[in-house]
């Protein structure tokens, strides 16, 4: 019987690459922008919220979100082993980086960060296989100052981890990019601008 994970995997092509990212945009601008005012986690104002949950737990949109994330990674020249952020927002990011991976016939892992080290059971702060000595991609859905993200490099960093870029679906344009950047050292990409999105 032949083992069908040892079966060679087309890449996928440019052309499905491009519709791709077309059509997560469009499932982007449909189901996650929502306008009026809000205050974000951060403490700050803003006239939309981008509420990417309703596209990282979505039926059609998680695919595209793992196809989107592992290229855009792949585009920059990052390498990477495991992939994951600070729960709850990353941990659904993630998981389709993971599968979008797996399809193309790769091993990454996922992994998830809480907020704090469990003061019980084996008292991790990094949850999954491991990320110890691995090349760690850290992921959000989106960022606004960064907490979040330096967060999760910090607690991939003290688990041994070697954190090789921040990646999040939608950038804000709120200085994230700029902070993660000389904070962390590392390279912060991004998908899509806000103005892709409309929002400027």
């Amino acid at each position: 019987m032949t083992d069908a994970a040892a079966s060679p995997v087309s890449p996928a092509s440019p052309a499905d690459k491009t519709a791709a990212r077309a059509r997560l945009l469009t499932l982007i601008k449909e189901l996650a922008v929502v306008r009026g005012k809000v205050t974000l986690s951060s403490g700050k104002e803003a006239d939309y919220y981008v509420d990417l949950r309703r596209v990282t737990l979505h039926h059609e949109a998680s695919q595209l979100v793992g196809q989107v994330m592992l290229d855009l990674i792949d585009r920059a020249g990052v390498q990477v082993e495991t992939a994951g952020g600070l729960t709850m927002g990353a941990d659904p990011v993630g998981t389709a980086v993971m599968h979008a991976a797996r399809e193309a016939g790769r091993d990454v892992d996922a992994f998830v960060v809480r907020k704090a080290q469990k003061s019980y059971g084996m008292g991790r702060q990094v949850e999954g296989p491991g990320v110890e000595g691995r090349k760690a991609v850290v992921l959000e859905d989106t960022s606004t100052t960064g907490g979040s993200a330096l967060t999760a490099v910090e607690g991939v960093r003290n688990a041994g981890g070697e954190v090789t870029a921040v990646a999040v679906i939608v950038d804000r344009g709120t200085g994230a990019k700029e902070r993660i950047e000389a904070e962390a050292g590392v390279p912060y990409l991004y998908a899509f601008g806000k103005d892709e999105l409309g929002l400027d």
